[in-house]
């Protein structure tokens, strides 16, 4: 708002330098030839110029009207060419070229014509006309490149603001993408879990039958827990949606791997634990909790793709060397049935949270075992 006050002072400033250049010229001529000047046509003059002035507001309502007038005013006021400038660079401004034109040649005519009624003496009115036409030409043609070129200097202006507004739009929406891709992994990680244990522990209750009713109870008694726990993960995971924020606190790290690996044998997962982890309390907190939803989710990958295998976790690191987790489990036979419904996505969201903790992540079967290598950073 400042800049625009400032520029239309300037404008105003421009208009009244010709008015200044004329109020100075008479003043020294009357101090030259120590007679009073004529206050009459002065005044006149002066006052067309104020009504220039005024036409200036209504430049940018009525455009080619305004510059048109304040254009005619230099008929009888040469103060009034400052005005007529400025409104005529204004109309130039919109690149319409039907109003431009008239409006320039009443620019360039008027002033001429204005010395041609005067009463001085005909060869020096000639003289003075010619000059006043070249001298017009080169003002009004200069007028008309500075005009145009304003316009395309603002065009240009506006089209980077438009640009940065839509590179800040596009910004906050791959902000916010981003950060629904989180809460999608992390939604991933936690009902793929739950859902895969659920259907262990409900397969065994549908295909056991000679479970005694104390063992039917506790599985159905480790189902309902179960289906808790999901409801319960998935309203801490939804509830960040509804603040804006990253992950809730406490989320689950390296420390919460024991309890993970006592819950799926408890749903009659075979699981294998080697730990050689050194300084775990020093694991940056972020990074923990990747390793926990790297493991967490390696096993609900073996759960679905090789049920009733047993699973080797081998866990090692320490700071400055990084931490290491690999995943083993017999390969399924060739002759199984596929992957199923979202074959192969657990891979590629292990790689993107990989991705995210800044390691790498490597799959390969070896040995006749499902192998599954990742390094994730830790600084010393």
């Amino acid at each position: 708002m400042k800049g625009k006050s400032r520029g239309e002072a300037l404008r105003y400033l421009c208009a009244t330098v010709p008015a200044l250049f004329v109020g100075g010229i008479s003043i020294l001529s009357a101090v030259n030839r120590e007679v009073a000047p004529d206050l009459g046509p002065i005044a006149w003059d002066l006052a067309l110029f104020g009504v220039g002035l005024v036409l200036m507001r209504w430049r940018h309502r009525f455009p080619w009207q305004v510059a048109l007038a304040t254009a005619l005013l230099t008929l009888y006021s040469t103060t009034a060419v400052g005005p007529a400038y400025v409104t005529y660079v204004s109309l130039c401004t919109h690149h319409r070229w039907r109003q431009i034109v008239p409006v320039a040649l009443a620019a360039w005519l008027c002033p001429a014509a204005q010395i041609l009624w005067s009463d001085a003496d005909k060869l020096r009115v000639v003289s003075v006309t010619s000059v006043t036409m070249v001298t017009g030409s080169v003002i009004v043609g200069g007028l008309t490149v500075f005009g145009l070129y304003l316009r395309t200097w603002r065009d240009l202006a506006a089209s980077r603001r438009q640009a940065a507004l839509e590179a800040q739009a596009h910004r906050v929406e791959q902000a916010k993408l981003a950060e629904r891709v989180k809460i999608a992994h992390e939604m991933h990680d936690v009902l793929a879990h739950r859902i895969s244990l659920l259907a262990m522990l409900a397969g065994g209750l549908s295909h056991r039958t000679d479970l005694t009713a104390e063992q039917t109870r506790e599985t159905a008694q480790a189902i309902q827990e179960n289906a808790h726990q999901s409801l319960n993960e998935l309203r801490a995971v939804l509830g960040t949606l509804r603040r804006d924020g990253g992950v809730e606190d406490p989320q689950p790290n390296l420390a919460d791997l024991d309890a993970l690996f006592d819950e799926v044998r408890v749903a009659g997962q075979q699981v294998e634990v080697v730990d050689t982890v050194d300084g775990r309390e020093l694991l940056p907190a972020q990074t923990g909790r990747h390793a926990y939803r790297i493991v967490q989710e390696a096993l609900t990958n073996a759960r679905k793709h090789a049920p009733g295998t047993r699973v080797r976790a081998e866990l090692g690191g320490r700071p400055g060397r990084g931490l290491r987790i690999r995943m083993s489990n017999p390969a399924p036979h060739a002759g199984s049935s596929g992957p199923g419904p979202g074959g192969r996505l657990g891979l590629i969201g292990l790689a993107e949270r990989a991705r995210m903790a800044g390691g790498t992540l490597s799959h390969a079967v070896q040995d006749g075992h499902f192998v599954l290598d990742v390094r994730l950073p830790w600084e010393a």
